[in-house]
Protein backbone atom coordinates (compact mmCIF):
# COMPACT_ATOMS: atom_id res chain seq x y z
CA UNK A 1 0.00 0.00 0.00
CA UNK A 2 1.22 3.60 -0.82
CA UNK A 3 0.25 5.36 2.37
CA UNK A 4 0.69 4.16 5.53
CA UNK A 5 -0.12 5.73 8.83
CA UNK A 6 0.65 5.76 12.29
CA UNK A 7 -2.11 5.89 14.63
CA UNK A 8 -1.03 7.40 18.00
CA UNK A 9 -3.05 5.92 20.92
CA UNK A 10 -3.30 8.15 24.13
CA UNK A 11 -6.01 8.64 26.01
CA UNK A 12 -8.19 6.84 23.28
CA UNK A 13 -8.20 2.97 24.17
CA UNK A 14 -10.91 1.96 22.15
CA UNK A 15 -11.74 0.45 18.40
CA UNK A 16 -15.08 2.20 18.11
CA UNK A 17 -15.98 6.16 17.73
CA UNK A 18 -12.10 7.03 17.32
CA UNK A 19 -11.68 8.93 14.77
CA UNK A 20 -7.85 8.84 14.17
CA UNK A 21 -8.09 5.27 13.88
CA UNK A 22 -11.37 5.45 11.52
CA UNK A 23 -9.71 7.99 9.50
CA UNK A 24 -5.63 6.38 9.03
CA UNK A 25 -8.09 2.98 7.66
CA UNK A 26 -9.31 4.88 4.67
CA UNK A 27 -5.78 5.70 3.47
CA UNK A 28 -3.68 2.96 3.51
CA UNK A 29 -2.11 0.70 5.87
CA UNK A 30 -2.50 1.42 9.74
CA UNK A 31 0.24 0.84 12.05
CA UNK A 32 -1.30 1.68 16.03
CA UNK A 33 1.41 2.83 18.43
CA UNK A 34 1.05 3.11 22.02
CA UNK A 35 4.16 5.38 23.82
CA UNK A 36 4.70 4.74 27.68
CA UNK A 37 6.36 8.78 28.33
CA UNK A 38 5.62 9.64 31.94
CA UNK A 39 8.20 11.94 31.86
CA UNK A 40 6.12 13.72 28.98
CA UNK A 41 3.68 14.26 31.34
CA UNK A 42 5.82 15.67 34.27
CA UNK A 43 4.69 17.43 36.44
CA UNK A 44 1.59 15.12 36.49
CA UNK A 45 2.90 11.37 35.64
CA UNK A 46 -0.04 8.82 35.92
CA UNK A 47 -0.07 7.83 39.82
CA UNK A 48 -0.11 4.23 40.52
CA UNK A 49 -3.73 3.40 40.48
CA UNK A 50 -4.20 4.89 36.89
CA UNK A 51 -1.09 2.62 35.67
CA UNK A 52 -3.07 -0.36 36.98
CA UNK A 53 -5.86 0.93 34.68
CA UNK A 54 -3.63 1.25 31.66
CA UNK A 55 -2.18 -2.48 32.02
CA UNK A 56 -5.28 -3.85 31.67
CA UNK A 57 -6.91 -1.52 29.17
CA UNK A 58 -3.87 -2.08 27.45
CA UNK A 59 -3.66 -5.87 27.02
CA UNK A 60 -7.55 -5.54 25.70
CA UNK A 61 -6.75 -3.05 23.49
CA UNK A 62 -4.38 -5.65 22.43
CA UNK A 63 -6.79 -8.28 22.23
CA UNK A 64 -9.15 -6.39 20.22
CA UNK A 65 -6.74 -4.96 17.88
CA UNK A 66 -5.78 -8.42 17.27
CA UNK A 67 -9.00 -9.60 16.82
CA UNK A 68 -10.00 -7.53 13.94
CA UNK A 69 -6.86 -8.38 11.89
CA UNK A 70 -4.19 -5.64 13.56
CA UNK A 71 -1.84 -4.98 16.16
CA UNK A 72 -1.14 -2.72 18.72
CA UNK A 73 2.74 -1.49 19.10
CA UNK A 74 4.30 -0.40 22.47
CA UNK A 75 7.25 2.20 22.53
CA UNK A 76 8.37 4.07 25.26
CA UNK A 77 9.32 7.47 25.50
CA UNK A 78 10.40 9.35 24.99
CA UNK A 79 7.41 10.45 22.40
CA UNK A 80 8.89 12.46 20.06
CA UNK A 81 11.71 9.89 19.49
CA UNK A 82 9.70 6.74 19.46
CA UNK A 83 7.26 8.02 16.75
CA UNK A 84 10.45 9.13 14.69
CA UNK A 85 11.62 5.79 14.61
CA UNK A 86 7.97 3.60 14.30
CA UNK A 87 8.03 6.12 11.36
CA UNK A 88 11.24 5.65 9.53
CA UNK A 89 10.90 1.50 10.43
CA UNK A 90 7.47 1.38 7.80
CA UNK A 91 7.74 4.49 5.85
CA UNK A 92 4.91 6.11 7.42
CA UNK A 93 3.53 9.26 5.53
CA UNK A 94 0.82 10.26 7.85
CA UNK A 95 0.52 10.43 12.08
CA UNK A 96 -2.94 10.31 13.09
CA UNK A 97 -3.97 11.28 16.65
CA UNK A 98 -6.57 12.56 18.90
CA UNK A 99 -6.68 15.87 20.69
CA UNK A 100 -5.81 16.00 23.99
CA UNK A 101 -6.41 19.61 26.26
CA UNK A 102 -3.94 18.98 29.56
CA UNK A 103 -1.46 21.32 28.92
CA UNK A 104 1.66 19.01 29.03
CA UNK A 105 0.12 16.95 26.64
CA UNK A 106 -1.39 19.50 24.33
CA UNK A 107 2.33 20.68 24.12
CA UNK A 108 3.93 17.53 23.87
CA UNK A 109 1.91 16.83 20.72
CA UNK A 110 3.15 20.05 19.36
CA UNK A 111 6.68 19.10 19.79
CA UNK A 112 5.44 15.48 18.07
CA UNK A 113 3.89 17.13 15.25
CA UNK A 114 6.73 19.55 14.80
CA UNK A 115 9.62 16.11 14.61
CA UNK A 116 7.63 14.46 12.78
CA UNK A 117 6.56 17.04 9.91
CA UNK A 118 10.30 18.08 9.74
CA UNK A 119 10.90 14.04 8.79
CA UNK A 120 7.95 14.32 6.36
CA UNK A 121 5.50 12.38 7.72
CA UNK A 122 2.39 14.19 8.01
CA UNK A 123 0.84 15.31 11.09
CA UNK A 124 -3.33 14.90 11.31
CA UNK A 125 -4.86 15.41 14.57
CA UNK A 126 -8.46 14.44 15.69
CA UNK A 127 -11.25 15.75 17.97
CA UNK A 128 -12.65 13.25 20.70
CA UNK A 129 -12.06 13.85 23.95
CA UNK A 130 -14.42 16.71 24.50
CA UNK A 131 -17.72 17.15 23.23
CA UNK A 132 -17.00 21.35 22.84
CA UNK A 133 -14.16 23.14 21.14
CA UNK A 134 -12.66 25.25 23.71
CA UNK A 135 -11.92 28.23 22.01
CA UNK A 136 -15.16 28.14 20.23
CA UNK A 137 -17.33 28.99 23.47
CA UNK A 138 -17.28 32.69 24.31
CA UNK A 139 -19.17 34.43 26.96
CA UNK A 140 -21.14 37.21 25.11
CA UNK A 141 -18.71 40.23 26.14
CA UNK A 142 -15.51 37.26 24.70
CA UNK A 143 -13.34 35.12 26.39
CA UNK A 144 -13.60 32.21 28.41
CA UNK A 145 -16.47 30.77 30.92
CA UNK A 146 -16.00 30.87 34.69
CA UNK A 147 -19.44 29.38 35.89
CA UNK A 148 -20.24 26.39 35.33
CA UNK A 149 -24.36 27.23 34.46
CA UNK A 150 -23.76 29.77 31.88
CA UNK A 151 -21.54 27.51 30.67
CA UNK A 152 -24.21 24.72 29.85
CA UNK A 153 -26.94 27.04 28.72
CA UNK A 154 -24.68 28.39 26.08
CA UNK A 155 -23.44 24.86 25.25
CA UNK A 156 -26.76 22.84 25.15
CA UNK A 157 -28.89 26.59 23.98
CA UNK A 158 -26.49 27.26 20.76
CA UNK A 159 -25.76 23.63 19.89
CA UNK A 160 -21.78 24.13 20.60
CA UNK A 161 -21.58 20.78 21.57
CA UNK A 162 -20.28 18.02 18.88
CA UNK A 163 -23.64 15.92 18.85
CA UNK A 164 -25.27 16.25 15.38
CA UNK A 165 -22.94 13.22 14.07
CA UNK A 166 -23.64 9.72 15.35
CA UNK A 167 -20.73 8.00 16.79
CA UNK A 168 -18.35 5.62 14.51
CA UNK A 169 -18.38 2.00 14.71
CA UNK A 170 -15.16 0.37 14.62
CA UNK A 171 -13.00 0.66 11.73
CA UNK A 172 -12.24 -2.58 8.83
CA UNK A 173 -8.72 -3.04 9.64
CA UNK A 174 -8.67 -6.57 7.72
CA UNK A 175 -7.15 -4.68 4.62
CA UNK A 176 -5.20 -2.40 6.86
CA UNK A 177 -1.84 -4.13 7.50
CA UNK A 178 1.67 -2.47 6.96
CA UNK A 179 4.35 -4.94 4.89
CA UNK A 180 6.16 -4.90 8.24
CA UNK A 181 5.69 -4.34 11.80
CA UNK A 182 8.05 -2.40 13.83
CA UNK A 183 9.60 -3.67 17.09
CA UNK A 184 6.81 -3.70 19.78
CA UNK A 185 8.20 -3.99 23.38
CA UNK A 186 5.21 -6.04 25.66
CA UNK A 187 2.97 -4.72 28.10
CA UNK A 188 4.57 -6.15 31.09
CA UNK A 189 7.95 -4.72 30.34
CA UNK A 190 6.82 -1.24 30.71
CA UNK A 191 6.60 -2.12 33.99
CA UNK A 192 3.16 -0.68 35.19
CA UNK A 193 1.71 -2.34 38.04
CA UNK A 194 1.96 -0.13 41.06
CA UNK A 195 2.78 -0.17 44.84
CA UNK A 196 1.66 1.73 47.82
CA UNK A 197 3.68 4.15 49.30
CA UNK A 198 4.63 1.72 51.59
CA UNK A 199 5.86 -0.79 49.26
CA UNK A 200 2.84 -3.22 49.38
CA UNK A 201 0.60 -4.26 47.14
CA UNK A 202 -3.09 -2.63 46.51
CA UNK A 203 -4.50 -4.20 43.30
CA UNK A 204 -5.95 -7.00 44.76
CA UNK A 205 -8.93 -4.78 45.59
CA UNK A 206 -8.50 -2.92 41.88
CA UNK A 207 -9.00 -6.19 40.27
CA UNK A 208 -11.95 -6.87 42.21
CA UNK A 209 -13.73 -4.37 41.45
CA UNK A 210 -12.98 -2.94 38.25
CA UNK A 211 -12.65 -4.64 34.54
CA UNK A 212 -10.85 -2.16 32.03
CA UNK A 213 -11.33 -2.42 28.70
CA UNK A 214 -14.05 -1.36 25.84
CA UNK A 215 -16.11 -4.45 26.18
CA UNK A 216 -16.26 -3.68 30.03
CA UNK A 217 -17.05 0.19 29.29
CA UNK A 218 -20.14 -0.75 27.37
CA UNK A 219 -21.04 -3.18 29.71
CA UNK A 220 -21.19 -0.68 32.51
CA UNK A 221 -23.25 2.05 30.14
CA UNK A 222 -25.52 -0.62 29.48
CA UNK A 223 -26.41 -1.11 33.09
CA UNK A 224 -26.41 2.54 33.59
CA UNK A 225 -28.86 3.13 31.21
CA UNK A 226 -31.21 0.28 32.85
CA UNK A 227 -30.82 0.97 36.21
CA UNK A 228 -28.96 4.17 37.04
CA UNK A 229 -30.47 7.07 34.70
CA UNK A 230 -33.58 6.86 35.70
CA UNK A 231 -33.50 8.08 39.71
CA UNK A 232 -30.05 9.52 38.99
CA UNK A 233 -30.87 12.96 40.73
CA UNK A 234 -31.72 11.33 43.99
CA UNK A 235 -29.40 8.53 44.15
CA UNK A 236 -26.09 9.87 42.82
CA UNK A 237 -26.21 11.38 46.81
CA UNK A 238 -26.28 8.06 48.23
CA UNK A 239 -23.00 6.28 48.54
CA UNK A 240 -24.23 3.24 50.33
CA UNK A 241 -26.43 2.44 46.72
CA UNK A 242 -25.19 1.97 43.40
CA UNK A 243 -26.25 5.37 42.20
CA UNK A 244 -23.50 6.32 39.92
CA UNK A 245 -22.36 5.34 36.61
CA UNK A 246 -19.34 4.50 37.28
CA UNK A 247 -18.40 5.49 33.18
CA UNK A 248 -15.94 8.13 34.69
CA UNK A 249 -12.42 5.90 34.55
CA UNK A 250 -13.47 4.64 31.20
CA UNK A 251 -13.95 7.95 29.94
CA UNK A 252 -10.51 9.03 31.53
CA UNK A 253 -8.70 6.55 29.58
CA UNK A 254 -10.82 6.68 26.58
CA UNK A 255 -12.21 3.19 26.54
CA UNK A 256 -15.55 4.94 26.04
CA UNK A 257 -16.07 8.33 24.08
CA UNK A 258 -18.17 11.26 25.50
CA UNK A 259 -20.02 11.35 22.39
CA UNK A 260 -21.34 7.74 22.67
CA UNK A 261 -22.25 8.65 26.28
CA UNK A 262 -23.80 11.62 25.47
CA UNK A 263 -25.95 9.59 22.65
CA UNK A 264 -26.55 6.81 24.39
CA UNK A 265 -28.64 8.77 27.00
CA UNK A 266 -30.26 11.14 24.93
CA UNK A 267 -31.64 7.89 22.52
CA UNK A 268 -32.80 6.63 26.29
CA UNK A 269 -34.36 9.18 27.11
CA UNK A 270 -36.14 9.55 23.87
CA UNK A 271 -37.37 6.13 23.55
CA UNK A 272 -38.79 6.48 27.71
CA UNK A 273 -40.14 10.62 27.17
CA UNK A 274 -37.42 11.19 30.54
CA UNK A 275 -35.40 14.11 29.22
CA UNK A 276 -35.71 15.45 32.85
CA UNK A 277 -34.78 12.49 34.51
CA UNK A 278 -31.31 12.36 31.84
CA UNK A 279 -31.08 16.22 32.13
CA UNK A 280 -28.63 15.99 35.63
CA UNK A 281 -26.48 13.22 33.88
CA UNK A 282 -26.28 15.16 30.83
CA UNK A 283 -24.64 18.40 33.14
CA UNK A 284 -22.13 16.25 34.62
CA UNK A 285 -21.07 14.99 31.34
CA UNK A 286 -21.04 18.77 30.67
CA UNK A 287 -19.43 19.60 33.98
CA UNK A 288 -16.13 16.98 32.86
CA UNK A 289 -16.33 19.94 29.29
CA UNK A 290 -16.06 22.63 31.61
CA UNK A 291 -13.38 21.85 34.00
CA UNK A 292 -10.96 21.14 30.84
CA UNK A 293 -12.13 24.43 29.24
CA UNK A 294 -11.14 26.27 32.46
CA UNK A 295 -8.14 24.44 32.55
CA UNK A 296 -7.17 25.14 28.71
CA UNK A 297 -8.04 28.88 29.27
CA UNK A 298 -6.06 28.33 32.45
CA UNK A 299 -3.58 25.87 32.64
CA UNK A 300 -1.97 26.67 35.83
CA UNK A 301 -5.10 25.83 37.95
CA UNK A 302 -3.75 22.27 39.09
CA UNK A 303 -0.53 23.83 40.44
CA UNK A 304 -1.84 27.18 41.61
CA UNK A 305 -4.73 28.60 43.65
CA UNK A 306 -7.17 30.38 41.15
CA UNK A 307 -8.31 32.75 43.33
CA UNK A 308 -5.57 35.37 44.07
CA UNK A 309 -7.04 36.43 47.74
CA UNK A 310 -6.54 32.36 48.64
CA UNK A 311 -2.71 32.46 47.77
CA UNK A 312 -1.96 34.06 51.19
CA UNK A 313 -4.61 32.07 52.77
CA UNK A 314 -3.49 30.36 56.41
CA UNK A 315 -3.00 26.74 55.57
CA UNK A 316 -1.48 24.56 58.23
CA UNK A 317 1.45 21.69 57.73
CA UNK A 318 0.21 19.31 59.61
CA UNK A 319 2.04 15.94 58.21
CA UNK A 320 0.45 13.58 61.39
CA UNK A 321 -2.92 14.79 60.00
CA UNK A 322 -2.65 14.32 57.00
CA UNK A 323 -1.23 11.00 57.18
CA UNK A 324 -4.52 10.21 59.52
CA UNK A 325 -6.44 11.75 56.47
CA UNK A 326 -5.10 9.95 53.73
CA UNK A 327 -5.06 6.57 56.08
CA UNK A 328 -8.64 6.66 56.63
CA UNK A 329 -8.02 7.63 60.44
CA UNK A 330 -9.18 10.70 61.11
CA UNK A 331 -12.18 9.69 63.78
CA UNK A 332 -14.94 10.63 61.71
CA UNK A 333 -16.43 6.93 60.68
CA UNK A 334 -17.95 9.03 56.75
CA UNK A 335 -14.41 10.32 56.05
CA UNK A 336 -12.66 7.65 57.00
CA UNK A 337 -15.31 5.19 54.98
CA UNK A 338 -14.19 7.42 52.18
CA UNK A 339 -10.68 7.21 52.30
CA UNK A 340 -10.36 3.69 52.65
CA UNK A 341 -12.79 2.75 49.60
CA UNK A 342 -10.61 5.24 47.37
CA UNK A 343 -7.25 3.43 49.05
CA UNK A 344 -8.95 -0.13 48.15
CA UNK A 345 -10.89 -0.20 44.87
CA UNK A 346 -9.00 3.49 43.35
CA UNK A 347 -12.35 5.10 43.54
CA UNK A 348 -14.88 7.46 45.90
CA UNK A 349 -18.58 8.64 45.51
CA UNK A 350 -18.80 12.02 44.38
CA UNK A 351 -20.24 13.33 47.56
CA UNK A 352 -18.28 11.37 49.61
CA UNK A 353 -15.27 13.33 47.85
CA UNK A 354 -16.79 16.16 48.52
CA UNK A 355 -16.99 15.60 52.50
CA UNK A 356 -13.64 14.51 53.06
CA UNK A 357 -12.45 17.29 50.48
CA UNK A 358 -14.22 20.03 52.92
CA UNK A 359 -12.60 18.03 55.97
CA UNK A 360 -9.35 18.33 54.50
CA UNK A 361 -9.59 21.62 53.84
CA UNK A 362 -11.29 23.22 56.70
CA UNK A 363 -11.52 21.20 59.42
CA UNK A 364 -7.69 20.43 59.21
CA UNK A 365 -6.68 23.55 57.01
CA UNK A 366 -4.41 21.58 54.65
CA UNK A 367 -3.83 23.14 51.27
CA UNK A 368 -5.93 21.51 48.63
CA UNK A 369 -2.87 20.82 46.52
CA UNK A 370 -2.09 17.79 48.97
CA UNK A 371 -5.43 16.65 48.55
CA UNK A 372 -5.23 16.69 44.53
CA UNK A 373 -2.19 14.94 44.64
CA UNK A 374 -3.22 12.02 46.55
CA UNK A 375 -6.03 11.53 44.58
CA UNK A 376 -4.31 11.84 41.40
CA UNK A 377 -2.03 9.05 42.87
CA UNK A 378 -5.31 6.70 44.37
CA UNK A 379 -7.88 7.15 41.43
CA UNK A 380 -8.46 5.43 38.40
CA UNK A 381 -10.35 8.19 37.54
CA UNK A 382 -7.54 10.60 37.61
CA UNK A 383 -8.39 12.98 35.57
CA UNK A 384 -6.24 15.91 35.22
CA UNK A 385 -8.93 18.61 35.08
CA UNK A 386 -11.74 16.96 37.09
CA UNK A 387 -9.00 16.81 39.71
CA UNK A 388 -7.86 20.21 39.94
CA UNK A 389 -11.44 22.03 39.56
CA UNK A 390 -12.81 19.59 42.23
CA UNK A 391 -10.27 19.96 44.66
CA UNK A 392 -9.86 24.34 44.14
CA UNK A 393 -14.04 24.04 44.39
CA UNK A 394 -14.14 21.78 47.82
CA UNK A 395 -11.43 24.57 49.08
CA UNK A 396 -13.33 27.50 48.12
CA UNK A 397 -10.52 28.85 45.80
CA UNK A 398 -11.05 27.76 42.23
CA UNK A 399 -13.71 28.47 39.30
CA UNK A 400 -17.57 28.48 40.11
CA UNK A 401 -16.23 27.28 43.41
CA UNK A 402 -18.43 26.36 46.82
CA UNK A 403 -18.24 29.27 48.93
CA UNK A 404 -15.29 28.52 52.15
CA UNK A 405 -18.24 29.32 54.71
CA UNK A 406 -19.91 26.39 53.30
CA UNK A 407 -18.11 24.38 55.78
CA UNK A 408 -19.62 20.46 55.53
CA UNK A 409 -20.59 18.80 58.91
CA UNK A 410 -19.25 15.57 58.34
CA UNK A 411 -21.75 13.86 60.98
CA UNK A 412 -25.03 15.19 59.68
CA UNK A 413 -23.15 14.95 56.16
CA UNK A 414 -22.91 11.09 56.84
CA UNK A 415 -26.79 10.80 58.83
CA UNK A 416 -28.28 12.66 55.17
CA UNK A 417 -26.71 10.56 52.71
CA UNK A 418 -25.90 7.18 54.46
CA UNK A 419 -28.87 6.80 56.88
CA UNK A 420 -29.09 3.22 57.48
CA UNK A 421 -24.89 3.23 57.79
CA UNK A 422 -24.55 0.68 55.15
CA UNK A 423 -21.59 2.60 53.62
CA UNK A 424 -19.88 3.13 56.67
CA UNK A 425 -20.16 -0.54 57.52
CA UNK A 426 -18.88 -1.50 54.79
CA UNK A 427 -15.63 0.58 54.43
CA UNK A 428 -15.27 0.87 58.72
CA UNK A 429 -15.83 -2.64 59.87
CA UNK A 430 -14.87 -2.07 63.18
CA UNK A 431 -17.92 -0.18 63.50
CA UNK A 432 -20.46 -2.65 62.11
CA UNK A 433 -21.69 -3.38 65.30
CA UNK A 434 -22.81 -0.20 66.51
CA UNK A 435 -26.32 1.27 66.26
CA UNK A 436 -26.70 3.85 63.42
CA UNK A 437 -28.27 5.78 65.66
CA UNK A 438 -24.58 6.28 67.25
CA UNK A 439 -22.60 5.36 63.96
CA UNK A 440 -21.63 9.02 62.60
CA UNK A 441 -20.52 10.31 65.72
CA UNK A 442 -19.03 6.99 68.12
CA UNK A 443 -17.41 9.15 70.61
CA UNK A 444 -20.90 10.65 71.11
CA UNK A 445 -21.85 6.73 72.22
CA UNK A 446 -22.17 5.86 75.87
CA UNK A 447 -19.56 3.48 77.71
CA UNK A 448 -22.00 0.58 77.47
CA UNK A 449 -22.65 0.71 73.84
CA UNK A 450 -19.39 0.88 72.56
CA UNK A 451 -18.32 -1.85 74.99
CA UNK A 452 -21.31 -3.93 73.24
CA UNK A 453 -19.96 -3.35 70.06
CA UNK A 454 -16.56 -3.96 70.94
CA UNK A 455 -14.94 -0.39 70.27
CA UNK A 456 -12.18 0.71 72.51
CA UNK A 457 -12.11 4.92 71.29
CA UNK A 458 -8.61 5.34 70.92
CA UNK A 459 -7.75 2.14 70.22
CA UNK A 460 -9.94 0.01 68.22
CA UNK A 461 -11.10 3.15 66.57
CA UNK A 462 -9.47 5.95 66.64
CA UNK A 463 -10.92 9.21 68.47
CA UNK A 464 -11.95 12.76 66.59
CA UNK A 465 -8.92 14.07 65.47
CA UNK A 466 -10.49 17.64 65.58
CA UNK A 467 -13.74 18.63 67.07
CA UNK A 468 -15.70 19.84 64.05
CA UNK A 469 -17.14 22.83 65.81
CA UNK A 470 -13.87 24.36 67.12
CA UNK A 471 -12.24 23.80 63.57
CA UNK A 472 -15.23 25.67 61.88
CA UNK A 473 -14.75 28.61 63.96
CA UNK A 474 -10.73 28.32 63.38
CA UNK A 475 -11.39 28.19 59.49
CA UNK A 476 -13.56 31.71 59.31
CA UNK A 477 -11.26 33.02 61.64
CA UNK A 478 -8.73 32.06 58.75
CA UNK A 479 -11.21 32.95 56.38
CA UNK A 480 -11.59 36.49 57.56
CA UNK A 481 -8.39 37.39 57.45
CA UNK A 482 -7.67 36.88 53.36
CA UNK A 483 -11.60 37.64 52.26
Amino acid sequence: MPNVSLVWLRHDLRLCDNPALHDAAQQGAVVPVFVWDPDGEAPWQPGGAHRWWLHKSLQSLRSDLEAAGSRLILREGPAEQALLDCAESVGATHLHWNQRYEPTLAAQAQTVADALNAAGCTPVFHETQLLHDPEGVETTSGGPYHVYTPFWKKVTGHDLLRTDAPPLGAPDLSGTVPDAWPDSTSVHDLRLHPKHHDGTDWTGGLADTWTPGEAAAHERLQYTLNHVIADYETERDRPDHDGTSRLSPYLHHGEISPLQVWQAVTDWADANDAHEEAKPYLQELVWREFAYHMVHHYPTIPDETYRDKFKDFAWTDDAEALQRWQQGQTGYPIVDAGMRQLRETGWMHNRVRMIVGSFLTKDLLIHWYHGERWFWDHLVDGNLANNAMGWQWSAGSGADAQPFFRIFNPVSQGERHDPNGDYVRRWVPELRDLPTSDLHAPWEASTRTLRKAGITLGDTYPKPIVDHSQARDAAMAAYDEVR
